[in-house]
């Protein structure tokens, strides 16, 4: 069973970037999903799914991984390029789209 480490996203309800410093180690479902006959709920027999493992970096986490067997992937983070904006370009003569208000 392999096991992913990965750097979790931003809250896109939330403005802020908390836990997002963090490596998470998870693992990869063994098994699909099966429905309970009785309940219909969703339901699986693969207790390393609820696991995840905190790590400060990304080579702890790797660490880890490689001391205890365990064949991981590492999925780098995807870091947004920020984009220069000025409050003055709303109003500037040349703007692709018209002003709308």
């Amino acid at each position: 069973m392999r096991a992913r480490i990965y750097q979790p996203a931003k809250n896109a309800m939330q403005s802020g970037k908390a836990r997002t410093a963090q490596w998470l180690l998870e693992y990869e479902p063994e098994t699909a999903r099966g429905i309970d006959p009785l309940m219909g709920w969703t339901s699986s027999r693969d207790m390393r799914q609820q696991l995840q493992i905190e790590f400060d970096s990304a080579e702890e986490a790797v660490a880890y991984a490689q001391k205890h067997a365990i064949p991981y992937q590492v999925f780098e983070p995807h870091r947004p390029v920020p984009k220069a904006k000025a409050y003055a370009d709303n109003f500037r003569a040349d703007r692709k789209e018209p002003w709308s208000h």
